[in-house]
């Protein structure tokens, strides 16, 4: 593994426990709603609705709601981790593949970017892919989130055009790692 693959170890992951669902989909919309250029509630109703309402991902099987924690025990980010790409709920051609896990909705608080936390999100995602038997783990992404893409690509995600597709008028963009 190299350095930049070390996880933070002031970062503490685990699944999101009930009580925490609204405020991990309030953090979801105030992330993706301040993204410049992102399309508005206004423009995707459905989608904020999605955000807000994160927990009900949960009861899919083979999804967990992942939560990034600081010593405090303060939620400073979250991501939706999918063992089975069947409920990953996406478009184009990402819910046929299989042996493949996937991960959605990575957010991380304002205050805390630049601290690993979308990193480490993304390492627990990997490990939980291995652990659960999948050949790669697949992600998307769109040109108002470029600059997470960097570090998806430290951790070794590759573009792959077949997994692209449009969200309305969204461009989103696949990405794998080969595990």
């Amino acid at each position: 593994m190299t350095r930049d693959s070390q996880p933070n170890k002031e970062i503490k992951i685990r699944q999101a426990q009930t009580d925490e669902f609204r405020e991990v989909g309030e953090l979801l919309v105030k992330v993706y709603s301040n993204l410049e250029g992102f399309p508005s509630k206004e423009e995707q109703p459905d989608y904020y609705e999605l955000l807000l309402n994160i927990g009900e991902v949960t009861k899919k099987p083979h999804t967990q709601l992942l939560v990034a924690l600081n010593p405090e025990n303060s939620i400073m980010g979250a991501v939706v981790y999918f063992s089975d790409m069947a409920y990953y709920g996406s478009g184009g051609i990402a819910t046929e593949q299989k042996n493949a896990s996937g991960f959605r909705l990575l957010a991380v608080d304002p205050i805390y970017r630049g601290n690993g936390v979308g990193k480490a999100l993304s390492l627990a995602c990997i490990k939980k892919a291995r652990t659960d038997g999948n050949k790669e783990l697949i992600i998307h992404s769109t040109e108002f989130m470029k600059l997470a893409w960097k570090m998806y690509e430290k951790l070794g995600f590759k573009r792959s055009q077949p997994l692209d597709f449009m969200q309305q008028q969204l461009q989103v963009y696949g990405f794998r790692l080969k595990l």
